[in-house]
């Protein structure tokens, strides 16, 4: 099931190209906002499973194309982000220590809104590709062996970066938290339409130019050893987001203007232009009220440094 909200935060179930209106289905699920809608039907999701479904099948539903999609998770509890979590293409022998960072919720934007990048000394701002992990049940002291069973489902992600900010090595707060700085969408799937989550290819576009194209088979630590670690620092709540990073190869500079678009599928070697199978696409655009620019091209620099052994 594809589960969305849309227009005035209206939750929808994707048929297709068309989403149609359950919030009948739901509206006993106490609630201050849309944020709390959500994160109650991932808990109860078994009660209401039944219930979504009956109320998809008798709506007719409206284009998607024809309202505004909002954020499937407009303020999860927690975001966590795994850092430096990918093989970089098998150049790194050995998998670096396993890493995170905290991400703000008021960072949260959705399919068709703005990026901004902040008045900031960074170096260069970039979006980084990624398959995220959305909690469906508590998960505190999680055993690998066990952790998949807390998983709800999956969404498209996007963690904005502002690079080199000084000091030196004050880095993961101030340079990933920024308002806007994690895009999430357009839909949330759940668990039971992903095959294999560790065999998916994530593609990332900037002004229709491919730009990060990797297999999340690359992971250096798999999605239940990430949700083993985290579990372990804190309790993982219904709607949590764990975003399992990136492959560094290819990023690049985001600046004003600036189109982007995540799509994650199962494996194809046609690459050239986003496919319109797998999941759908999360777009957004960028905005830079100073107007700097950055050369075009891969960002050597954080490549380099993502391929060196810790």
């Amino acid at each position: 099931m594809k589960l969305m909200f849309f227009n005035e935060f209206q939750l929808g179930v994707l048929k297709g190209e068309a989403v149609v209106d359950v919030s009948s289905a739901v509206q006993d699920i106490p609630q201050l906002g849309p944020h709390d809608l959500i994160n109650g039907l991932i808990a109860r999701f078994g009660d209401y499973k039944q219930r979504l479904e009956e109320a998809a099948a008798r709506g007719p539903g409206i284009p998607v194309a024809s309202g505004r999609i909002r954020p499937p998770l407009p303020r999860p509890i927690n975001i966590d982000c795994m850092a430096v979590n990918y093989m970089e293409d098998g150049t790194l022998k050995e998998p670096a220590p396993i890493n995170g960072f905290h991400k703000s919720p008021n960072a949260v934007i959705g399919h068709g809104d703005t990026m901004v990048l902040p008045d900031v000394p960074a170096g260069i701002f970039e979006g980084e590709a990624e398959m995220a992990v959305v909690i469906g049940k508590r998960a505190s002291h999680v055993r690998a062996a066990d952790a998949m069973s807390h998983v709800f489902g999956y969404v498209n992600f996007i963690d904005g970066s502002a690079r080199g900010l000084p000091p030196a090595g004050n880095v993961f707060y101030q340079m990933k938290s920024r308002d806007t700085f994690a895009s999430i969408g357009p839909y949330l799937v759940t668990a039971d339409e992903i095959a294999d989550p560790q065999r998916l290819q994530i593609r990332l576009w900037v002004n229709g130019t491919l730009k990060q194209n990797f297999n999340t088979s690359d992971m250096a630590h798999d999605i239940a050893r990430c949700i083993e670690w985290v579990s372990s620092i804190h309790t993982l709540e219904p709607g949590d987001v764990l975003a399992t990073g990136t492959n560094h190869q290819g990023l690049g500079a985001l600046q004003d203007g600036d189109r982007v678009s995540l799509r994650v599928n199962s494996p194809d070697p046609r690459a050239g232009a986003p496919a319109r199978n797998g999941w759908p696409a999360l777009e957004f655009s960028v905005s830079d009220p100073e107007k700097r620019s950055w050369p075009r091209g891969v960002d050597e620099a954080t490549a380099e440094r993502a391929r060196t052994p810790r």
